[in-house]
């Protein structure tokens, strides 16, 4: 059994604190979706996870990119980095690193949900037969995304893997299960191409993404329902998960 090997506590001294969870839920209406996944060449896929997840075979990348004209905290857009991985018998994605536009939204979303996030531009362009992301921070673009070809797809075909993020929580370091709700109004698919993507910047270099897998972009209601578990980083999520009342 394939077993995360990455130092705990290396990841723990980048992780947000989370102050308290959410009680009531957030929901960002009408927002755009894009997720395209990857597979990624390395050698390296149990260090990329802590003790607690298992990798996937093979190994996957996933880019979630939200664009919320409407939020608790006004228009946002954050772009996520995120590990395909499992969480005792759950497919969950460890985040890696975000990127957000919005202070407001990234205090919240990291005090309430461990989303460990820094400022940046994100930039969704669509065009007929295509479309163009695009992530930036100091000026630099970290990821560049093209989709082409993109043909109408059932909301009910696009499912998406709930987020588990490492943050400092007041029940000491944790990984938060963060399960976003959609309720999809349209959805598309087309061919993913990664034109540039620094995992350096992103936290972690060892992220090499080789061959696409697929991509999505959906309209949809997105709501962030307080958090119900966390686990301990250290040992497997069968004897780690505690609930969170």
């Amino acid at each position: 059994m394939l077993i995360g090997t990455a130092n705990v506590d290396e990841l723990a001294a980048r992780a947000p604190a989370v102050d308290s969870f959410g009680r009531e839920p957030v929901v960002c209406e009408q927002a755009e979706v894009l997720l395209v996944t990857y597979e990624i060449a390395t050698p390296h896929r149990e260090a990329m996870l802590p003790p607690a997840l298992h990798p996937t075979d093979p190994p996957i990348v996933t880019w979630l990119v939200y664009r919320c004209a409407a939020s608790p905290w006004g228009r946002f857009a954050m772009a996520q980095t995120r590990i395909e991985c499992r969480s005792g018998l759950r497919l969950r994605a460890f985040l890696v690193s975000a990127v957000i536009d919005n202070a407001a939204a990234a205090e919240a979303l990291a005090t309430r949900y461990g989303f460990g996030t820094r400022h940046g531009q994100i930039e969704l362009h669509r065009y007929y037969d295509s479309l163009h992301a695009a992530v930036a921070t100091n000026g630099r673009n970290i990821l560049e995304l093209i989709v082409s070809d993109p043909v109408p797809l059932s909301p009910a075909d696009v499912q998406y893997v709930a987020n588990i993020n490492l943050a400092r929580t007041p029940r000491g370091v944790r990984l938060v299960q963060v399960e976003p709700r959609y309720q999809v109004q349209r959805v598309e698919r087309g061919r993913p191409r990664v034109v540039g993507f620094d995992g350096a910047a992103w936290g972690d270099d060892r992220v090499q993404p080789v061959h696409p897998v697929s991509a999505s972009l959906a309209v949809a209601d997105i709501t962030l329902p307080p958090v119900r578990f966390v686990c301990r980083p250290d040992v497997l999520a069968f004897d780690g998960t505690e609930q969170v009342n």
